[in-house]
């Protein structure tokens, strides 16, 4: 047999970023959804924040079909709400702020005018002090805080001005706020997502490690094997982001209120940062937020736009996420297939992987520290070998997914196959960088697991003949112990 040690990486790449879309009213229909899926999505999210348990319902119900009907692994993400604060009604839904004016904030419930508004969040007069900001509608309108009485009524000065609207967001960016990270609806969602057997579950406005901790302890107890997903949008998550990084099973850069808590201009270098730390803890990275905001209804895409998907590509990023895009957007399946032409155009440029020397810039070794070295280790290897060979695959076998990870984390050049008897794990792989994931449940020796999966994948037309595949697993086989054995295989 012919060795095929060089290979086109043009030929035989597949798009490696990943897609989450999220659904709504523009994509609910089961044929929208599958043509979204053979353009290019991975993931669905279900915003919780919006709709009715019956209606995500009907929606979560019609993805398990089509994961059924089509041999399909797209994951399920359910978003929870979290403790998001607005402004009640407005009269005539316009209250004219002027700068320099006095604007009340009341808990109290009445009807907003120009003057004064009430607030869903009951215990902002005792959290907030004289001087801090308050922003309302994504920060188009800003606040400072003159007194409070610490009960009901917030006095403040309008800095920017503006027309305010009926439930508009609020954001707090200099307050400690004592509201916990799961509010009453949250815990009634979350019991709801678990009962349709969704993948991921992201905790919104993420403080600290503790928050995700907590929420964790919670999805244990349900007996679900749903993993969480911390959407850093507070700068608290920021300060304490290597112990969120740490806790979570994976991150959201949630630019949107992100950016208005934080000062916009730090938003590319915390992104940029953010997902370093993913990548080096293996843990898997979204870039979330107005990625395509042009194409909610227009058919095209700014060039702006194109570039923001690019960098997040080219810095990393496991995922790129869709909101209003899909769930409300005029082009929900022309604009996944625009995403997945620019992030294949992107992946293209093997300097996204490799430095000018020839050396994968993502293999930075595994953690000597981690409980998990010595299978780090493996992978670590796995990869630069792989790509020192120009193979066309690396395989791997997980139960619990920690060699997809690791194997993704490095970042390879070739493709990543990842078996495993997990039915629920095979779904949640699909957010992460990279893997492929196929099922595989035979309990025989090591040899013939590798037979098997070298055939499956030539029958799929993953791999052919004379293909170098790069084997990764545990021996004893049956043990299904750690990652501890490392093996070059040539199709046959």
């Amino acid at each position: 047999i012919k060795i095929k040690t060089k290979f086109n990486f043009r030929m035989i790449h597949s798009k490696r970023t990943k897609i989450v879309a999220t659904v709504g009213p523009a994509c609910s229909d089961p044929k929208v959804l599958l043509a979204m899926i053979n353009a290019g999505v991975n993931v669905f999210r279900i915003n919780l924040s919006h709709g009715t348990h019956e209606d995500h319902g009907k929606i979560i119900d019609s993805i398990h079909k089509i994961n059924k009907d089509n041999q399909r692994t797209i994951a399920i993400l359910a978003d929870l709400q979290g403790p998001k604060i607005r402004v009640g009604k407005i009269e005539n839904n316009a209250a004219n702020l002027e700068p320099g004016a006095t604007f009340t904030i009341t808990t109290n419930e009445t009807l907003g005018n120009d003057n004064i508004a009430s607030i869903t969040y009951q215990e902002l007069p005792r959290d907030v002090s004289v001087g801090e900001r308050i922003l309302l509608d994504d920060g188009k309108i800003e606040l400072v805080v003159k007194d409070t009485n610490d009960k009901d009524t917030i006095h403040t000065e309008v800095v920017y001005g503006g027309i305010l609207s009926s439930n508009k967001g609020v954001n707090l960016p200099n307050t400690r706020i004592s509201q916990p990270s799961l509010t009453i609806k949250d815990e009634k969602d979350l019991k709801f997502a678990l009962s349709k057997e969704v993948h991921w579950i992201a905790l919104s406005f993420v403080r600290s490690s503790t928050d995700v901790y907590e929420l964790k302890k919670k999805i244990k107890k349900t007996g679900s094997l749903a993993k969480v997903i911390s959407k850093i949008e507070k700068p608290e998550a920021i300060k304490d982001i290597d112990n969120i990084v740490e806790e979570s099973d994976a991150i959201m850069v949630a630019r949107g209120d992100l950016g208005v808590e934080v000062p916009m201009e730090e938003i590319p270098t915390l992104q940029k940062d953010i997902v370093a730390k993913g990548v080096r803890a293996a843990r898997p990275v979204i870039i979330a937020t107005q990625m395509r905001e042009n194409m909610i209804s227009n058919a095209r895409p700014t060039r702006a736009e194109v570039t923001d998907v690019a960098t997040a590509v080219s810095e990393g990023s496991d995922a790129v996420m869709l909101s209003g895009e899909t769930s409300v957007g005029k082009y929900p399946v022309k604009v996944i297939e625009t995403m997945t032409k620019i992030i294949n155009e992107v992946e293209l440029d093997e300097s996204n992987y490799m430095h000018a020397d020839g050396y994968n810039k993502w293999n930075n070794g595994p953690n000597p520290e981690s409980p998990a070295f010595l299978a780090g280790a493996i992978c670590f290897n796995a990869v630069k070998i792989s790509d020192s060979v120009d193979a066309r695959a690396v395989i791997g076998i997980t139960q619990a997914g920690y060699t997809a990870h690791k194997l993704s984390s490095f970042r390879p050049k070739s493709k990543v196959f990842i078996f495993s008897g997990n039915k629920f794990l095979i779904h949640q792989l699909s957010l992460v960088w990279g893997v492929t994931s196929l099922f595989y449940d035979r309990d025989v020796t090591t040899s013939e697991t590798f037979a098997d999966m070298h055939h499956v994948l030539k029958t799929r037309n993953h791999v052919k003949s004379g293909d170098v595949l790069i084997n990764t697993a545990s021996m004893p086989f049956l043990a299904k112990a750690r990652t501890n054995m490392l093996k070059i295989s040539i199709v046959q």
